[in-house]
């Protein structure tokens, strides 16, 4: 028998909370209340059946600001059905990876009855965040206490909160006591070891836990490059014989390096789960809007949007803007150019020291530049992205991803391509590299790192006063808490083809080069046809490496089949027993004939 929510799920009147929701500070009473019911309703009414409760009392929030903060959680039996539902990958008794369910938990390795660290806190807040962003209208024509804020049946009630001003935002909470067991174990003492990726991922989720074992991976890889780059750019940079090998060896390495850590990463996804989840029947993401209708594939009620209206938007609204956005950063990157010519005149007319150090000023300048228009051009490109309305996430973050990497290729590197192809000046390629390189590496540790720990101890000053003057009654640690977080800030084939770039720019940077053009005075075909030789032999030994590489370990290719053939064999013998129960249902209904 299925298990069902509601026949196991309690009322908790104490809970930890997960997950923090913030009103704006005038919302009416009765959209308050209408929110808790449908945030703490069952499932068959229209629920998530989630845990609910203001942060403060009435009395707490006259003493303090109007604080119109929630805390969110949910009860065990709540998060285990929940990872059922999103098709959560747990390691079994037998050290295989399978799709949890409620009815084979004890199947399951660390699972007990008694035990609440099954689930780790990053998958538990992403139940509830899930839960939240799933609930959607039913029969409500507009939001309880606002006419203005329009409904119908499948709109993502979280959503419509949250364009429509009413809810502020929605953050998962710290849990203090883990995240400083990760610190202790991660950066706070200072020893060259590996990072603690399984702890990272069990606190923060996979794609942080991804994300730092790719800097991690990669910082690595770079040591040899660097090595052995570092002796061609003090010593012998115009040397292009050597220069040559150098580039040779970084194709080869780059191959090897990515192809290696698709290997690393299979590992890791494989025994964290998400290699082995399904993705062919996404569920519709939460911004995802349209007319409720019925799913022809799954057969399930969902909002339903024309394609051919996304294509429209796509085509004649997303498509010439990005167009647009590139002319604007090429027309950047030739007022940079005219500010290197004056530089440049600048310091040839007058030869000073202070003259040198102002033919650095430009690319300063047009690297402070390139960052603020890749961080405006990001929130234009996810509020087309949302609009262009697409059902899946994964749909939405590759069109996403194909908008910014676009723009940002351009706008990071169409100056480089233009002196190394166009001017053809080495020593300013060399300068600007240098200079654009540096430059957006001190601004993005000032922006995501420094920046934030400031304005985070500053507000910490703030809240401390106020906690001081609290009465003794008030949880003055959840208030401090919650209070501190709420006002933090929200922080591939990429590889592959800034890889078959790279293969095609060095050739060329290699073949104008006056050394190889000296080879060939008489015959500039010749030395084409060469180059254009040599680029496909080099990008033919880096798909023959990539081939020759596997991108999952064969032991993990063997796990992932066997899961295949028994999903194979269990689909088998389902069918099996429907087509024995309607057998059976037919030679009754052919008794009965009989008999009458």
């Amino acid at each position: 028998m299925k298990v069902t929510l509601s026949a196991l799920d309690t009322c908790e009147s104490s809970f930890t909370p997960l997950v923090v929701l913030e009103l704006a500070q005038d919302v009416k009473e009765e959209t308050k209340e209408w929110l808790k019911n449908r945030i703490i309703s069952k499932k068959e009414d229209g629920g998530a059946q989630l845990l609910f409760r203001p942060l403060l009392n009435k009395y707490e929030k006259e003493t303090l600001e109007n604080q119109n903060l929630y805390l969110v959680g949910a009860s065990k039996i709540t998060l285990l059905l929940g990872a059922e539902a999103i098709g959560l990958v747990k390691e079994c008794n037998d050290n295989t990876m399978r799709a949890f369910t409620y009815g084979t938990r004890h199947n399951f390795k660390d699972f007990d009855d008694d035990n609440d660290d099954f689930l780790t806190v990053a998958e538990c807040q992403f139940i509830i965040k899930h839960e939240l962003e799933n609930l959607r209208a039913r029969n409500e024509k507009m939001i309880p206490g606002y006419p203005q804020a329009k409904l119908y049946p499948g709109k993502s009630l979280l959503r419509r909160l949250l364009t429509s001003g009413i809810v502020i935002q929605v953050f998962p909470l710290h849990d203090n006591e883990a995240l400083k067991k990760l610190e202790d174990s991660w950066y706070t003492r200072f020893t060259l070891k590996y990072q603690p990726l399984d702890r990272i991922r069990g606190y923060f989720g996979e794609t942080i836990a991804l994300y730092f074992g790719f800097l991690e991976y990669f910082t690595v890889a770079l040591i040899p490059m660097a090595v052995i780059g570092l002796p061609y750019y003090l010593f012998v940079w115009e040397d292009y014989d050597k220069y040559v090998i150098f580039a040779s060896f970084n194709l080869i390495w780059s191959t090897v390096i990515l192809e290696v850590w698709k290997r690393g990463c299979a590992n890791m996804t494989y025994r964290w789960g998400t290699l082995v989840m399904k993705r062919q029947f996404e569920e519709p993401r939460p911004g995802f809007h349209g007319v409720l209708g019925i799913n022809p594939i799954t057969g399930r009620e969902e909002p339903l949007y024309p394609s051919y209206k996304r294509q429209l938007r796509i085509y004649l609204v997303s498509l010439p803007f990005v167009c647009l956005c590139l002319y604007f950063c090429l027309y950047v990157m030739m007022i940079y150019f005219d500010m290197e010519a004056w530089a440049l005149s600048l310091h040839e007319s007058s030869g000073s020291e202070w003259t040198s150090v102002l033919l650095y000023v430009p690319s300063i300048i047009y690297a402070i530049v390139i960052e603020i228009m890749n961080r405006l051009y990001r929130y234009a490109a996810e509020f087309l992205t949302s609009w262009e309305n697409h059902r899946l996430e994964s749909a939405y973050q590759n069109h996403l991803i194909l908008k910014v990497l676009v723009f940002n290729f351009l706008n990071c590197f169409a100056s480089l391509f233009y002196i190394a192809f166009v001017l053809r000046d080495m020593k300013l390629l060399r300068q600007s590299l240098a200079t654009l390189l540096i430059t957006s590496q001190i601004l993005n540790q000032i922006m995501e790192s420094l920046l934030p720990y400031w304005l985070q101890k500053k507000h910490h000053v703030q809240v401390k006063r106020k906690v001081q003057a609290l009465k003794a009654d008030i949880d003055a640690t959840v208030y401090e808490q919650v209070v501190l977080e709420k006002e933090m800030g929200t922080y591939l084939l990429a590889f592959e083809t800034m890889s078959v770039i790279s293969v095609v720019t060095n050739c060329a940077l290699i073949g104008m080069s006056p050394q190889v053009n000296a080879l060939f005075p008489e015959s500039k075909l010749d030395l084409i046809l060469i180059v254009v030789a040599v680029e496909h032999a080099l990008l033919a030994l880096k798909f023959i490496l990539a081939f020759a590489i596997p991108d999952k370990p064969q032991h993990i290719q063997m796990k992932l089949a066997r899961l295949e053939f028994e999903s194979l064999e269990a689909l088998k013998q389902q069918q099996m027993k429907l087509m024995a129960q309607n057998l059976k249902e037919e030679s009754r209904e052919g008794n009965k004939e009989e008999e009458a």
